[in-house]
């Protein structure tokens, strides 16, 4: 580590702003606080984010390490004290209370101290032992039980085994298939071999302090993974990437699904039969083979994962690496990892995997006391929103009551009393929520007409629309998780529909032609769509999953919720199979709260966190944060002032008002306006100049006039035009189209002089793109992005928050929210540019509305420091001209 630039070992001379960065954020994770960091793209936030906390955490072992060894010495004065102090404070309220009790308490507070010290002195010296003898590659040897494993799905997937009793009369491959006796809807353990979570809480490892690293997509947690690996921490962390199985996993068999929840299914089935296989083998009691072998997976035996999980621990690897050692180890990355993160100090994973509470759970994840940063939030509160809403079609309801009736209908006789009674209840749940929608459970979908039509209903007036608010959701939940009866629907679903999964069923089989009608309906359900509508229901995956019951359990448990945190949306179409129900989580605050309450401390960082006031209402004040356990922090961008131009522009060049509103964004005198702002800048700005549209639509209208008055053509000759692709697979060949373009016009000098991009705000180029040096050197902003304040949903959440939050310099809290998207938008666009410290850009909003104070105050500080408003065309061009005549007079080191 790089001692000499101080208290933060940093791979070079940080920046000042860096090194202010690192300070506050060492005090907030050192007071518990909820921290919200802005720190500009470009300023090396990540590494200022590394090397911050994991100096702090560094410490606080440290501290940690003393305080244990110091006691397991003898050396208890500073206990002794502080406890004497605790006596003090409470002798002030009891004065009669007897020396020898207070002395009793005392000594019995050391002695837990030093054997909980003793305890965790001995695992992790333990831990530090094994992952040196895997840095020096020493043979690994361990004598670790079965019941050593810390992933809790592991360990469901042993108990999984147990379900149930074989009888001789029974197929044993069917044996997996039924839901174990559930007994009681109480709190007390049921006497079954469901899994118990007491049990699961035996069986793990104490979670060292660690950092829960998580962002929005895999890209950007690889890229951090990278900033680590670069820095001074980068050969002593322990760190773990967190991945789905469609990221980690390397069996064949399972791969080739392509689809997250096949997949999932289909190891979780393999994972059973493994553990089933080895309790026959241990059964010393001969029977008879029956039936083909069941498949298991190849990469999953124990001693393999336990070996792989400290070759985890010992080197920091992203997902493609550990994909990579996976295969090179013939083991799997995906339990290996999992295995991995009791004893691991930095847990990188994404958004859904930290923000969604029976993922965490099932991913062995535990937020108590621990270090949450969540990068890249500025869109946070719409992704709580979005990870807690679900979608179901008609065609899956349909489905899944098909699966479930036959399920029951199959095993009648071999399924317990309560047991029917629930999958009564959820049938009676699946028809009521068919019949919202205007059709029947039991007959095809794809021929039950439906009056196409929208409708939007509180929680509580849905359950009552849908004739099941007599059902208790809560209970029926439980079941849901404690049976796992989703899970078991898909296990019979592959035996008997022949979907190509379980191969080795027998058309012959008896079973099989006795249901064979199962899997005719199902096999309808399944037609390819023939309109455009039923194709996108298709690209979405949701008619022709496995089994859909999931996704009912996913909704029914979004009716949990308290009535005024959601709506439900029924979106009918012309047949059921298209129409839909939906969730909308209105107050994203109530899944927000178990992070912060459960965490030691929760840092929230982004490149602009504008507006903040508004995040902190509607998300950290809901969630029970109070004022003085926020802390706030946001730098200016390590670029000199003079290398940024932004520009209110009110005007355009025949002084026409530039005003975009709905109204007058589509008159002719508008677009043609435009267009010769664009001409204009084209005119003097080199290299690449990126052009954002408030909408696709927006964009094709005004294209459209452009080419057929000429603006294009006269565009074009200056510079080579390029428009953002429809399919994001074609982004990366048009970003290295432009930028070829870009190098290829400067090199040759020839009349053209650069390129023009045009995207669109919120589009596949606002966001994680970078348009650094001559690739964004103007970024323009056409009119200002609203959504469509006519959504039923965005009306809902407008709604909702004038309801419930409190109204900020009398202005609703509704229309901030309209205001704050519109502003978050524009701030993720026109933060494509300048992405270092030599970069230099010019910024133009186009709309005499971003003049606006209050709109303005939205903007990041370091663009508002520098921002100019001119009224008119001229001496706004004038300072571009000269901005960008001063950078090619003096060049940029």
């Amino acid at each position: 580590m790089d001692s000499k630039n101080g208290r933060f070992p940093f791979p070079f001379q940080p920046y000042t702003i860096q090194e202010s960065f690192m300070e506050t954020l060492y005090s907030a994770l050192d007071q518990g606080k909820v921290g919200i960091f802005e720190s500009p793209t470009g300023t090396g936030k990540s590494l200022s984010l590394i090397c911050g906390a994991l100096t702090w955490l560094r410490d606080y072992e440290e501290k940690k390490k003393q305080e244990a060894a110091r006691l397991l010495n003898g050396e208890t004065e500073g206990p002794e004290k502080q406890t004497e102090a605790v006596m003090d404070g409470n002798n002030a309220t009891k004065p009669s209370e007897p020396d020898w009790v207070s002395e009793f308490v005392q000594k019995k507070a050391e002695r837990d101290m030093v054997n909980k010290l003793k305890d965790e002195e001995l695992k992790r010296k333990r831990r530090e032992e094994r992952l040196e003898m895997i840095r020096h590659n020493a043979q690994l040897r361990y004598t670790m039980k079965r019941k050593a494993t810390e992933d809790e799905e592991t360990v469901k997937l042993l108990q999984l085994s147990k379900e149930g009793v074989e009888p001789e009369a029974h197929d044993p491959e069917e044996e997996g298939l039924i839901v174990a006796e559930y007994e009681s809807d109480e709190e007390a353990t049921p006497k079954s071999s469901l899994c118990d979570d007491d049990d699961d809480e035996d069986l793990e490892e104490d979670h060292v302090t660690k950092i829960y690293y998580c962002s929005r997509t895999h890209s950007q947690l690889a890229q951090f993974v990278h900033e680590v690996q670069k820095s001074p921490y980068g050969a002593t962390v322990r760190l773990v990437s967190l991945g789905s199985r469609q990221n980690l996993c390397i069996n064949p068999e399972v791969v080739r699904l392509g689809n997250v929840q096949m997949m999932n299914d289909r190891c979780l089935e393999m994972q059973k039969n493994k553990h089933e296989k080895r309790d026959k083998e241990a059964d010393s009691e001969p029977k008879r083979r029956r039936g083909v072998a069941k498949a298991t997976c190849a990469f999953s035996g124990f001693e393999n994962l336990m070996s792989m999980r400290d070759e985890v621990l010992v080197k920091v690897r992203d997902v493609e690496q550990l994909l990579q050692h996976g295969r090179d180890k013939h083991t799997c990355p995906y339990y290996s990892t999992r295995l991995a993160i009791p004893a691991a100090q930095v847990v990188v994973l994404p958004y859904q995997s930290l923000l969604h509470a029976s993922t965490r759970k099932a991913s062995g994840i535990k937020l108590k006391d621990q270090i949450v940063i969540i990068d890249e939030a500025h869109n946070l509160t719409d992704t709580i929103s979005a990870i807690h809403s679900v979608e179901i079609s008609g065609a899956q309801l349909c489905r899944a009551h098909s699966q479930l009736s036959q399920y029951s209908e199959r095993y009648r006789s071999r399924l317990k009393a309560k047991n029917l009674m629930y999958i009564k209840q959820i049938l009676f749940v699946l028809e009521g929520l068919a019949r919202t929608l205007g059709g029947k459970v039991g007959q095809n979908p794809n021929m039950q007409s439906c009056q196409p039509g929208s409708e939007l209903l509180t929680i509580n007036d849905f359950l009552f629309k849908a004739q099941v608010d007599n059902i208790n959701l809560f209970k029926v939940q439980k079941y849901f998780e404690k049976s796992m009866i989703s899970r078991k629907l898909c296990g019979f679903v592959e035996k008997y529909e022949g979907s190509g999964v379980n191969t080795h069923c027998s058309s012959k089989n008896k079973e099989n032609r006795r249901i064979e009608g199962l899997g005719r309906f199902l096999q309808t359900l399944q037609n390819k769509p023939t309109n455009l509508a039923e194709q996108q229901v298709a690209v979405e995956d949701r008619p022709v999953m496995a089994s859909p019951m999931m996704l009912v359990e996913s909704f029914l448990f979004a009716l949990t919720n308290a009535n005024k945190d959601g709506r439900v949306v029924m979106q009918t179409q012309a047949c059921l199979s298209q129409s839909s129900l939906k969730f909308l989580l209105l107050n994203s605050a109530v899944h927000f709260a178990q992070v912060v309450q459960e965490c030691r401390a929760v840092i929230i960082a982004g490149g602009t966190m504008q507006p903040v006031t508004d995040f902190k209402e509607q998300l950290l004040f809901s969630a029970g944060v109070t004022e003085d356990r926020i802390l706030e922090f946001s730098c200016g961008h390590v670029i000199p002032p003079e290398n940024i131009l932004p520009i209110v522009l009110c005007a355009g060049p025949s002084g026409q008002q530039l005003e975009f509103t709905f109204q007058t964004r589509d008159t002719p005198q508008m677009m043609e306006e435009t267009g010769r702002v664009l001409s204009n800048l084209c005119n003097v700005v080199p290299g690449g100049v990126v052009c954002f549209f408030p909408s696709y639509e927006y964009e094709k209208r005004i294209l459209g006039h452009w080419e057929s008055t000429g603006v294009l053509q006269r565009l074009q000759s200056k510079k080579k035009i390029f428009q953002e692709p429809k399919k994001a697979s074609q982004v990366e060949q048009v970003l290295s189209d432009y930028s070829k373009s870009i190098q290829r016009n400067i090199n040759a000098g020839s009349g053209q002089s650069g390129a023009l991009l045009f995207s669109v705000v919120g589009g596949k180029m606002s966001e994680g793109i970078n348009f650094s040096d001559d690739l964004g050197r103007c970024v323009v902003m056409v009119g200002m992005p609203y959504p469509n304040i006519k959504s039923p949903e965005l009306q809902e959440k407008m709604s909702y928050l004038d309801k419930h939050m409190p109204h900020v310099d009398g202005k609703s809290p509704g229309k901030a929210l309209i205001e704050s998207l519109c502003m978050k938008a524009v701030n993720q666009s026109i933060g494509r540019a300048i992405r270092h410290r030599g970069d230099y850009a010019c910024i133009v909003l186009c709309d005499h509305r971003y003049a606006r104070t209050g709109t303005l105050q939205k903007l990041p500080d370091w663009i508002r420091s520098s921002i100019q408003t001119q009224t008119s065309f001229g001496p706004a061009f004038a300072s571009i001209r000269r901005f960008f005549l001063e950078k090619r007079q003096r060049p940029q080191l």
